[in-house]
């Protein structure tokens, strides 16, 4: 928990340089990819993932330790070819974990945050999941443990293969020569990422694209089909927590008023989109039949509510600074009053980011347990040891944020609704 925190304090930053440096050769080249609104929603979605890592908020039903102390066969030391049999491994359970979550209609949902962004950028691949809070694949890592691969390998592998995931998240990297026979390239993940016909559910490799060619599922990028990205019932919203549970919501709604057990059931377990017959007619969801005309979300925003969103997001980013850099210091229960914080502060200003006038009552609730928290722990988590006006600070940007609010619930959303 702590350890990981450290890691995202180093991380979190790098991302970010990275972006900013997408953003700049973009505007140079003439071809922005990134735009501010998107980019805040997916780094936002990053947030509320390493927030709940690092509390913990997820429970392995089978861990890796348990699995090596009853079936390794040898007792392997940690050195450089342990870690390459770890990332193999881990690679080989990422590709099945990952196909998986695409085409079994309840894992999608774990999945479907990190697809919804309608751009492909570096930023979008900071949209992950929260609402995964249990590890069903690890038995997928049964090679490693088999071979006796310490866990603690596993655990600082891990990491390493996810971050390497991020590069190739862009539309300005084309095809890279013969590595595309190897690894998984922009070209590959622009495939992945598609909603065009010819490419959905092609290219789930995370690091190796061997494992498509060797189970089927590869499809190599085509100059007469132009990637389109998102999600074929598009989100239509810039909150993470919200994109998190659409899904859910919509096979819990299913099988709620499924007719027949046999498909309350079944929902679950189908392939993804899959809905009871004549469902679409009697609940129609909306979604995009032709992926070359539709109108992408949230670009007639004002130039004002779009810098106030950067704002709102670069000082979040120095709330959970301070949290990864403080969490043995703050321990508990005060870490999970600070997560709720956090997630509270996602919801609030990326509600606003819709134009919801609603989120001015999230914001007012921010303030009150912000208020709540420097009540109870008599400032802001030990805050004032190093910074004496820190409270001070804190309580004045959150009421200076709760009139900004008032601000654009009342002067610029007065047409809109709730």
């Amino acid at each position: 928990m702590e350890e990981y925190g450290k890691i995202l304090i180093i991380a979190m930053p790098a991302f970010l340089l990275l972006i900013i440096i997408e953003k700049v050769y973009g505007i140079w080249k003439k071809d922005d990819t990134v735009p501010l609104m998107d980019s805040v929603s997916s780094i936002s979605s990053g947030i509320t993932n390493a927030v709940k890592d690092v509390l913990g908020l997820s429970v392995t039903l089978i861990s890796y330790e348990w699995m090596v102390s009853k079936i390794a066969l040898f007792s392997l030391e940690a050195n450089a070819l342990t870690y390459i049999i770890a990332f193999v491994v881990i690679d080989f359970y990422g590709y099945w974990n990952h196909r998986w979550s695409h085409q079994i209609n309840f894992f999608w949902n774990k999945h479907a945050i990190h697809h919804s962004s309608e751009e492909f950028n570096l930023a979008c691949a900071l949209r992950q999941t929260v609402s995964s809070f249990v590890n069903l694949f690890t038995f997928l890592l049964v090679p490693a443990a088999l071979v006796g691969v310490p866990s603690k390998v596993i655990a600082i592998t891990l990491p390493i293969q996810l971050f390497l995931q991020f590069w190739y998240h862009t539309k300005h990297i084309k095809k890279m020569g013969w590595l595309e026979k190897v690894l998984v390239t922009p070209s590959h993940h622009r495939v992945h990422h598609a909603i065009n016909p010819e490419y959905l559910d092609k290219n789930h490799s995370q690091i190796f694209i061997v494992w498509d060619k060797w189970f089927g599922t590869f499809q190599e990028e085509r100059d007469d089909v132009p990637a389109v990205f998102g999600i074929t019932r598009p989100a239509s919203t810039w909150n993470p927590i919200r994109i998190n549970f659409q899904h859910l919501g919509l096979l819990m709604a299913d099988a709620w008023r499924a007719e027949n057990w046999k498909d309350k059931f079944a929902i679950w377990f189908k392939p993804t989109g899959w809905r009871p017959d004549g469902f679409e007619q009697k609940y129609p969801v909306h979604k995009i039949d032709d992926v070359y005309r539709f109108e992408k979300y949230g670009q007639n925003h004002s130039p004002a509510l779009m810098y106030w969103a950067v704002t709102q997001l670069l000082v979040t980013l120095l709330f959970i600074t301070y949290l990864f850099d403080n969490v043995a210091q703050i321990g508990l229960p005060g870490i999970f009053v600070y997560g709720a914080f956090i997630f509270l502060t996602v919801y609030s200003y990326t509600e606003l980011m819709d134009g919801r006038r609603f989120s001015v009552f999230w914001e007012g609730l921010r303030l009150a347990l912000a208020a709540g928290i420097l009540y109870y722990f008599d400032g802001w988590f030990g805050l004032n040891d190093w910074f004496p006006m820190g409270s001070y600070v804190v309580l004045g940007y959150l009421a200076v944020s709760l009139l900004v609010n008032l601000y654009f619930v009342t002067t610029e959303f007065k047409t809109k609704t709730a």
